[in-house]
Order: C-alpha cells, then sequence, then structure tokens
C-alpha cells in the first residue's frame, strides 16, 4: 500500500475516537477508474502492461516509451546500493518512467520476498516455509506476512512472487524447502499469510505460486512432469490454491511444470476454465522466468508461443530480456486476429483493477515511513519466534534435552553451527544463497552462548577437533548447505556429507552424549546413524534469527513443532507420504516434547481498552499466568489482524477520510495461549472537506 499520511486531532470520548482532517482524497473506485482508462487505452498502452522486464534488461525511459505495466527483480538483481533507500529511490526512478506516460498508469514491481524481504541487506529472515509448516501456526504465519510487507514497503516493491502453495511429494526435489508440507491440509491453513501480506497496514500485492502440480513431478524433477489423474491432482494440489482465491489472492504465478505432458503455460483448461471459472479467480495470472520460451521445446520463443500462452489465460508475461521481441509477437498476433481483442481487455482490465485496489493511482512512490521497520527489533523477535516454534524434536533419550545452563562445559561443531548464510538458505540476497556472513543476524552458535549465558562453557570448533570426555555433551550442527531449484534437486539420494559425518564420528569417539541438530531444507538420510546419537532436532532452515534454536535446546522454551512431512528411512523410499502405507523413520505429525515440564495452557489476561493519542494506541498490558509470560499483542481492525508488538502502543498509520475503524487487541504468550480480546475502541474520521494541494496527497488545515 502506497501509505497517505494525514495530521490530525484525535479525541477521545467514551470509547470513540474522532480524527479531523481537512482532507477529501478519496480515490475513485476501481472499477470506475479501470473502465475509463481502458476506454482511452490504445493497443500499445494494453499490450505494455501485459509485459513484465527485467531491472537489469530496462530502463524508466523504456517504461515510458513502451508503456510497460511491471518491471522485476530476479533473485540477486539488487540495485548497486543494497539498502532500503537504495531500492525506494530504483523503485521510485521507474515509477516516473510510468508517469511519464500519457495515461499516468503505474508499474508494479515484482520481487521474491519469500521468507522476508530477503532481498535487501539487513531485513529481517524468516524461517523458509517448510519450517514455518512445521509451526502449525496460521496465526504466526499471517504475522510474518504483516511484518514481511512492512518492510518491502519501506523499500519501495509492492509486489512478492509469495507464497509457494505447492504440496511437495518427493523430498529429492530442490525446491521442498519452499512447501509448507506434503499434506495439501498444510499449505491450505497457511494461506493465511497472504491475509498478512494483502490486508495489513502496508499493503502489497500477494501471488500463489506455482499452479499447479509443480510439487508433484515424478522423481522430483524440477520443472518436470506431474504424472496424476485429473483427480488425483485436485486433491492434492488444487486445495491450497482454491483458499488463495477465496482469501482474495492479487496473482497467480503459472508452473513451468507439465501436467501428463502438457506445459502448464499453455494449459487452458487448468488456467482458464478452473481457475478463473470455477474457483472464481478475479486477479490477474502472471507467467514465470522466460517461460513461454519452452513451450515448443526449442531454445528462442516464437509468435506461437505466445499466441498459446495468451490464449491459455496468462495475463502477465515474464520476459525478463526479450520482452521488446515479445511486444512485437504480441502486436502481431493481435492485428492479426490469432488472439482476440477480448482476451487482450481481460487480461488488462484484470491488472489495472488490481493496480487500483492497492491504491497505486493514488500513492505510487515508495512509502519511506516504513524503512524503519526493516530489520527492526520487533520483527527479529517475531523470526525468533517462528524459529522456536518450526523446532521439532524427533528424539531424546534420556531426557538428554533441554540441557541445563549451568555447570560444565558444552562442545559445538559442524559446519552450520556458525553460518548465518547456511542457516537462511537459497532467496537470500541472492538466487541460490551462499555460506558465510551474508546478512546480519544471530547464528546457532552465537544463540548458543547468548543463552546459556555465564553458567556454562562454550567450546566450538567446526570440524570437531578437541572434543574429549570432559564435556558433559556435544551439539552438532549438519546438514545442507543453500541451494535453490535446479541446483538442489537430489536425484541421487540425501546423504550426509562427508564433512559432517567426520564431525559426527569424532564427537560420537569422546564418548558423551551427542546432539544432532540437522540445518536442512528437507528430511536427510540419517537412519544409519541416529541411534549413535542422543538426541536429534530438525531445525530446517531458520533464517536470520538462530536463537531460537537455542531456546529450545536449553529449555527457555519446549519444542511444539511437528514433522510436516514424513522422513523416511532412507532415500531409496522416495516417494513416501502420509497415508500412502510406506512407514518412514518419523512419521507425518511426529514430534517430542519435554514432558518434565507442565504445559502452559492458561490464556493471559485481557487487555486494558485502548485509547488513542496522537496516532498511536496504547493500552493496560496483559498478565500471564501460565508461567511462559506475555509475548507479545495483536492488533486487530474490524477483526482482521493488522499488526503485532511486544509493548502496549502500536502506531496507527494510515486512515481514510470517511472511515470507521473498530480496534481491539488480544495478548498472547509465549506458549502459543491468546487472551480474550480487549473493549473495543471506535475510531471514525469525518470528512471535512477541502485540500490544500492540487497535487500529490491532501495536507490537513
Amino acid at each position: 500500500m502506497r501509505v497517505q499520511r494525514y495530521l490530525a486531532t484525535l479525541m477521545a470520548v467514551a470509547g470513540l475516537v474522532v480524527l479531523g482532517s481537512a482532507c477529501d482524497s478519496r480515490p475513485k473506485p476501481p472499477t470506475d477508474r479501470v473502465g475509463d482508462l481502458m476506454s482511452r487505452m490504445s493497443l500499445t498502452d494494453k499490450i505494455g502492461q501485459m509485459t513484465q522486464a527485467e531491472r537489469a534488461a530496462v530502463t524508466p525511459d523504456d517504461v515510458r516509451e513502451y508503456r510497460l505495466g511491471s518491471v522485476l527483480s530476479g533473485g540477486g538483481s539488487a540495485p548497486p546500493d543494497n539498502s532500503p533507500a537504495g531500492w525506494a529511490d530504483l523503485y521510485d526512478g521507474y515509477q516516473r518512467g510510468a508517469l511519464a506516460t500519457p495515461l499516468k498508469i503505474p508499474i508494479l514491481y515484482g520481487i521474491d520476498a519469500v521468507h522476508g524481504d530477503n532481498n535487501v541487506y539487513g531485513s529481517t529472515i524468516f524461517p523458509h516455509n517448510i519450517g514455518l509448516g512445521a509451526t502449525r501456526d496460521p496465526g504466526l504465519v499471517q504475522r510474518i506476512g504483516t511484518a514481511t510487507a512492512e518492510e518491502v514497503t519501506g523499500a519501495g516493491p509492492d509486489w512478492t512472487f509469495a507464497p509457494c502453495l505447492c504440496v511437495a511429494r518427493d523430498d529429492r526435489w530442490g525446491r521442498t524447502y519452499e512447501s509448507f508440507g506434503e499434506n495439501p491440509e498444510i499449505a491450505t491453513e497457511m494461506t493465511s499469510v497472504i491475509d498478512g501480506l494483502e490486508t495489513g497496514p502496508a499493503r502489497i500485492l500477494a501471488t500463489a505460486k506455482h499452479y499447479l502440480g509443480d510439487g508433484g513431478t515424478t522423481g522430483g524433477d524440477d520443472q518436470g512432469d506431474t504424472q496424476l489423474t485429473e483427480a488425483d491432482l485436485r486433491a492434492i494440489h488444487l486445495p491450497p490454491f482454491k483458499a488463495a482465491v477465496d482469501r482474495g489472492v492479487g496473482a497467480v504465478m503459472i508452473s513451468f511444470s507439465s501436467w501428463n505432458g502438457v506445459k502448464m503455460h499453455a494449459n487452458k483448461y487448468l488456467i482458464t476454465d478452473v481457475l478463473k471459472g470455477e474457483l472464481g479467480f478475479t486477479g490477474f495470472t502472471v507467467s514465470d522466468w522466460a517461460a513461454i520460451d519452452q513451450l515448443d521445446g526449442r531454445p528462442g520463443f516464437t509468435e506461437d508461443e505466445v499466441v498459446t500462452a495468451v490464449n491459455a489465460g496468462l495475463d502477465m508475461l515474464m520476459v525478463p530480456e526479450n520482452w521488446q521481441t515479445f511486444l512485437g509477437y504480441l502486436r502481431d498476433a493481435v492485428e492479426t486476429g490469432r488472439i482476440p481483442m477480448s482476451r487482450i481487455d481481460d487480461a488488462v482490465r484484470r491488472i489495472l483493477t488490481k493496480k487500483a485496489e492497492l491504491g497505486l493511482f493514488e500513492h505510487p512512490y515508495a512509502d519511506r515511513d516504513y524503512a524503519g521497520t526493516i530489520g527492526s527489533a520487533a520483527h527479529r523477535a517475531l523470526a525468533r519466534q517462528a524459529v522456536r516454534e518450526s523446532q521439532v524434536l524427533l528424539k531424546n533419550d534420556n531426557d538428554v534435552l533441554p540441557l541445563a545452563k549451568t555447570g560444565g562445559k558444552i562442545f559445538v561443531a559442524g559446519k552450520n553451527a556458525d553460518d548465518v548464510g547456511n542457516q537462511c538458505g537459497g532467496w537470500t540476497l541472492t538466487w541460490q544463497g551462499a555460506s558465510g556472513d551474508t546478512v546480519p543476524g544471530t547464528t546457532i552458535l552465537q544463540g548458543i552462548r547468548d543463552v546459556a549465558g555465564n553458567g556454562t562453557t562454550i567450546t566450538y570448533d567446526r570440524a570437531g577437533d578437541g572434543v574429549d570426555g570432559t564435556y558433559r555433551a556435544a551439539i552438532a550442527v549438519v546438514g545442507e548447505t543453500p541451494y535453490a531449484e535446479g541446483e538442489g534437486d537430489r536425484p541421487g539420494g540425501l546423504a550426509l556429507d562427508v564433512e559432517d559425518r567426520q564431525v559426527l564420528a569424532k564427537l560420537k569417539s569422546a564418548g558423551i552424549p551427542v546432539i544432532v541438530v540437522v540445518v536442512s531444507g528437507r528430511p536427510l538420510d540419517i537412519a544409519g546413524q541416529v541411534d549413535g546419537w542422543a538426541a536429534l532436532v530438525a531445525a530446517w532452515l531458520p533464517g536470520s534469527e538462530g536463537g531460537g534454536v537455542a531456546d529450545v535446546l536449553f529449555g527457555d522454551y519446549a519444542p511444539t513443532g511437528r514433522l510436516p512431512v514424513t522422513w523416511p528411512r532412507s532415500s531409496d523410499q522416495q516417494t513416501i507420504n502420509d497415508g500412502d502405507g510406506k512407514t518412514g523413520l518419523y512419521a507425518y505429525g511426529y514430534g517430542l516434547s519435554y514432558a518434565e515440564r507442565p504445559p502452559d495452557t492458561a490464556a493471559p489476561s485481557r487487555p486494558g481498552t485502548p485509547a488513542a493519542s496522537s496516532r498511536e494506541l496504547h493500552w493496560m498490558p496483559a498478565t500471564d499466568a501460565g508461567g511462559s509470560g506475555v509475548d507479545g499483542y495483536d492488533v486487530l481492525r474490524d477483526g482482521a489482524l493488522v499488526g503485532t508488538t511486544t509493548t502496549s502502543t502500536y502506531a496507527l498509520g494510515t486512515l481514510t477520510p470517511g472511515g470507521r475503524y473498530v480496534y481491539t487487541i488480544v495478548a498472547r504468550d509465549k506458549a502459543g495461549n491468546r487472551s480474550a480480546p480487549s473493549t473495543p475502541l471506535v475510531i471514525t474520521v469525518p470528512i471535512a472537506g477541502g485540500c490544500k494541494a492540487r497535487h500529490g496527497p491532501c495536507v490537513a488545515t
């Protein structure tokens, strides 16, 4: 959302707050604006709106000259100044190009913000989806969506290619970590992230991807063929997309993959008949990266491929580099009647409607007020909560966990203990990600040192050298290094690498309990080694806040995560999924906890009635009687979550003249219990009329 700021006077009377403003800047209803624009658009304007080019291959002047509708940054395609200000300047430059066109239609700027705004240095990096699936906490995932939207908005872009709603059925697939789990029920529940992205105080366009069946390809082959009956395709892969459409998702990205030999980008039945017709999707579809070039199986896309894709129901085409060629093919196809004008008008109407609903016509430029949320303490605290909720305790012989914080020494080893790049995984600053000190954050090792405190000596050696029997336990942090699709496919199996096996052998030879923490985007082949381990924790790809892993290891929080996938006994069992009759090493849904700690089932007290003063809500804090402590507050507006905070205050943000808003506050504790809502506070913003500014946003008088 392009946020407009109002100077306001607030008066509180018996729970009613009236914000006075001398601005009447109500936007034109989307249908009116779109209809007006469509009546004045030339063919050049229309086909431009259907075109998305990559930042490195297009200039603001190109956007102006060719009337382009969208620009994207692919993985790692950042401005030279990879900072919030650098991104906002980049975004505003392209937006100025768009607004220099006769019809002044703003662009959409798309990025892959798939676990936070992972493109901008300094952003909060949340766990990848497989870890969020382990939390089984849709409310948490919605709050992550809200936080992500705020960080993206602060850097400029208005569109994310997320969430991935694939249902991963073969762990050898390199995108398994982008999936919430192997059952459609988890991905369906986690579509709550769409509400966070699209309906919070900083709204951006969300994208449900990749439609349809990309998680079910034979052999886990990226961009491969999903060989299923239609009944199975609908039962396994369609439900999350139906849920996304029901939530009003703005865009749907079509998959590179095929269904029974037919490329999805050419599948009119699934795109037009099922998605737009049967499911009632009213947003717009977008192709994946240069995907139309794959339709005929030969390099170099053709006019025939453009015709096939657009007539199948593609509305916006991602043609990163060869966008001028695409424009020429699309124009010729329309002028020769190969693509009917009705199909073009439908696509353009869908795109313009979403731009209007986002408020881009009124507020096209970057909202730099949100830059302060990027990597903020509140967002990092939320990420740390997500990390600890995602930890799955798979083995705990003799209750070796939780570890005591006092007495003796603990040895830490493994390549993933002190490497924030490894724990973040792929799609972190770059497409494939990288090992090393890539982003600001807390490594798992630093988290262990911080949580253990001064009562325990922590010794670290990556290779495990120096361990002996004087240590009371050893923690091995092993697993995968970063990858993304293509590079992450593992058709030959998912064994631990040589370095990991050597470290584990050294630790085991010391004769002390070995606690293994697996940092990975999927289950690994560990059945041959696990009998020698005292404890096993699946940490997934936790992101920048490794302290959340330590929170669980040392018992500040009990593990609550449950497997979102079946953990196989060996790679030879692939594919293995819940309900298929195969017995894995650990079943889908499995997860232990700490039996000696009584669970906290008591909800926090009800927060005090919120009051408002000078653009801020504040309330009396809640208290917690269950022992886990108050973790923060959810702020609801008209019953929908609009923000979270760890304090008893919340910035109001933008309120539209003529609006009436009902705010309530819900407290949550560290065990996940939620309080009853506070007494509501009603805020109204009357329309006083008059505006001192002829151009740009109104200011109060």
